[in-house]
């Protein structure tokens, strides 16, 4: 048996200049990100039949790797060469869809804990790219690159995305001082709702040759670069700021990213001490992450349920491994 554990995350800054269509006609697409210690959990074990079976939100038993519903354990199993013999089965300590990159970080995680079976040690960003050619060369999901790299690296980083498709993965370094005070006004406040993230990335996929859009997004990049320096340079207040900047850039990207509900949520927390935030991953749905010096007030104001986090440093890890 062999368990992997594999962190989603909270992307601060820079989303969607990872996306193909703006870094390969722009230059450099970059993001500021962290795996957050909220998991996704992969098991897999030898089948006794000769056959594979899938638990997840639904069981799949079938002869062939060619016979799985589930598009990216099938993908995986195929790029890893295994089509037969294999049980596997996930667990999250999150749902699905509330934008913390939970399909990256199954993919991630799954391709870990394949290769593992295999025998193989395989480097992170290893994991990271192949995770990318499955989730959106094979698949053709609307989707970057940033989720998979958070996923296998772990940390908080900025990450670069360059015209000849190569990842550049900085961490960002801070004293644990400036790391303890930037966990503590952080905050994830679930909103709830209906979530079409591939419909809102879709669009967002299409706008980016707008000329506006390709200025909201270049603003963005230069956001996650000034992040980045500010966090360096010892200044963690710095965050609220630039995630209320880059909230208001990231909203004009496609039209189902806000809406009036989020809106006046997002309105209601700054009129109750929240210096920025944003809403997570394609948007409409999911978690709003929100800074404040205070979270007590915040939390009474919007009634909405609270997810602390602190920062994941290890990436997908292999926490368990019997053969």
């Amino acid at each position: 048996m062999i368990i992997t554990r594999t962190p989603f995350r909270v992307s601060f800054v820079g989303g969607g200049s990872d996306l193909r269509e703006f870094y390969s006609r722009n230059g450099v697409g970059a993001v500021v990100s962290a795996a957050i210690n909220k998991y996704m959990y992969l098991i897999i074990h030898p089948y006794f039949h000769d056959k594979i079976r899938l638990k997840y939100a639904r069981t799949e038993d079938v002869a062939h790797v060619d016979e799985i519903q589930h598009p990216l354990i099938r993908e995986c199993l195929r790029k890893v060469k295994i089509d037969r013999g294999i049980e596997i089965a996930s667990f999250a300590d999150v749902p699905a869809g509330t934008g913390l990159g939970s399909s990256s970080a199954f993919t991630v995680g799954l391709l870990n804990a394949l290769y593992a079976y295999r025998g193989k040690v395989v480097p992170k960003e290893r994991l990271a790219a192949e995770a990318c050619e499955i989730e959106i060369d094979i698949l053709g999901e609307p989707i970057g690159k940033q989720d998979q790299y958070a996923a296998a690296c772990g940390n908080l980083n900025y990450i670069a995305f360059n015209r000849d498709e190569t990842v550049n993965v900085t961490p960002i370094l801070m004293s644990e001082a400036v790391k303890g005070s930037l966990e503590s006004r952080l905050c994830l406040y679930y909103i709830g709702g209906d979530r079409r993230s591939r419909d809102i990335l879709g669009e967002q996929k299409k706008n980016t040759s707008r000329a506006g859009t390709v200025k909201n997004l270049t603003t963005l990049v230069g956001l996650a670069g000034e992040l980045r320096d500010r966090l360096q340079g010892g200044d963690p207040e710095a965050i609220g700021d630039i995630l209320h900047r880059g909230w208001l850039c990231k909203k004009e990207l496609a039209g189902g990213i806000s809406n009036g509900r989020i809106d006046s949520l997002y309105t209601k927390a700054l009129e109750n001490g929240a210096r920025g935030g944003k809403l997570l991953g394609a948007g409409a749905a999911g978690f709003m992450l929100l800074h404040a010096p205070d979270h007590r007030k915040l939390k009474k104001a919007l009634g909405l349920r609270v997810l602390p986090f602190r920062i994941d440093r290890e990436g997908t890890k292999i926490i368990f491994y019997e053969s």
